[in-house]
């Protein structure tokens, strides 16, 4: 046997059915939590598949019996996984980024190309025009540089004008850098990228809901950018028309309560318009990386102490070990810190909102944001419709202390 004939695990190849199943993605991800994983799961047969909200395509996409055009789309993605550097990551798996899990509609699962712990890497999303300035084209760069220089890495879609300037400076600088594609992970869009693809593939990360494979379709590409808004700690607009999928991100990261920063420009240029929108709507106005860098810097260095991956020191690449997960190392910090302490008495099992955690903390809305954010990562608050509440799962605990009185 060569090493392109070897199979892959019964986990991966059980997980890969499942994403080829296609539709919607919350019925598989409850069945994959009901069984404990993708085989299982696989195992459990029709009835357990109907129980969990599969329809009647994607049953009939699992059934032992199907085979046809499908069978050829399998051996392209298992022929794409057969390469080292080549990942599946699952909802059942630790590698899946907490950042993503707590997203409203989180992904099945992700094909990477390159390094997947850059994907617990505290990064930030810019993005903007595929037809930028001259001057907008200069600042996605200048700001990327800072913005990477300072620790963060940089997360786009790989379109061109804004997009291609982000990523490019990030690997110029040597720095981390993610491309999230509404393409297959192997497809580059537009097709002149097909070398930067290869790049960020080999000094960052490439990653996709997509198989290897899929070609560029209209509706994948809005949906990608949900991806782009999870994984980030905030979104950099740079330039955007008025009607523009920046903005789609931009909207989507403002829903998960993250960040949401717009450069402002000439009220003559029609690619500052969305920017422009952005800033009476809400979003910070920023004229240097200084500013966004002083905003999330405590977030993400937070963030990055407690997965074990101190800024500004960037990710070696390729091969470096996944951070240890959040939930098994979040116990402590939260058990020691009086203002943790102080904000858990304030949630409870009703919904609360942001100036009401305010009100009863006496602590400040960014302080709150950094806060509440580590805290869904670890398991302890469950956020929804900008509210919050206690979570508690089994493995976890309250912080020592929590409960018993100011």
């Amino acid at each position: 046997m060569t090493d392109d004939d070897t199979p892959l695990s019964a986990e991966t190849d059980a997980l890969l059915r499942l994403v080829l199943a296609g539709g919607a993605a919350a019925p598989r991800r409850r069945l994959i939590e009901a069984h404990g994983g993708p085989l299982a799961a696989e195992l459990a047969g029709v009835a357990a598949w109907r129980a969990c909200g599969l329809d009647s395509d994607q049953v009939r996409a699992l059934h032992p019996a199907t085979d046809g055009s499908a069978s050829a789309l399998r051996k392209r993605c298992r022929d794409w996984l057969r390469l080292p550097t080549h990942h599946l990551i699952g909802w059942h798996d630790r590698d899946y980024p907490s950042l993503l899990r707590q997203s409203v509609n989180p992904p099945l699962a992700v094909f990477v190309a390159g390094d997947p712990a850059l994907l617990w890497h505290p990064g930030i999303a810019v993005v903007g025009s595929r037809g930028p300035s001259p001057s907008g084209r200069d600042n996605a760069r200048s700001f990327s540089l800072a913005l990477s220089r300072a620790g963060l890495s940089i997360v786009s879609g790989m379109a061109a004008g804004v997009d291609r300037a982000a990523h490019e400076a990030a690997l110029e600088g040597q720095r981390p850098t993610v491309a999230v594609l509404g393409t297959g992970p192997d497809v580059p869009y537009p097709r002149e990228h097909a070398a930067l693809l290869t790049r960020i593939a080999t000094q960052g990360a490439v990653i996709s809901e997509h198989p290897p494979g899929t070609t560029a379709v209209r509706g994948h590409f809005p949906s990608r950018n949900r991806i782009i808004a999870a994984l980030s700690l905030g979104t950099l607009v740079v330039e955007a028309a008025s009607r523009s999928g920046a903005l789609i991100t931009a909207r989507l990261a403002a829903e998960a309560g993250r960040e949401v920063f717009a450069i402002p420009g000439s009220i003559h240029n029609p690619m500052t318009r969305g920017c422009h929108r952005l800033i009476r709507d809400g979003a910070a106005l920023v004229e240097s990386p200084d500013e966004i860098i002083a905003e999330l810097g405590p977030m993400a260095r937070r963030m990055s102490e407690h997965l074990r991956q101190p800024l500004p020191t960037p990710i070696d690449g390729p091969g470096k070990t996944r951070p240890q997960p959040v939930s098994e190392i979040f116990e402590t910090p939260f058990d020691a810190d009086a203002d943790y302490q102080r904000l858990w008495r304030a949630l409870d099992d009703d919904p609360t909102d942001m100036d009401r955690l305010v009100e009863r903390t006496g602590l400040t809305a960014a302080t709150l944001s950094s806060m509440l954010l580590l805290m869904e990562l670890q398991g302890r608050v469950v956020r929804a419709h900008g509210r919050y509440t206690r979570a508690r799962p089994p493995h976890l605990t309250a912080p020592s202390g929590a409960g018993q009185g100011t």
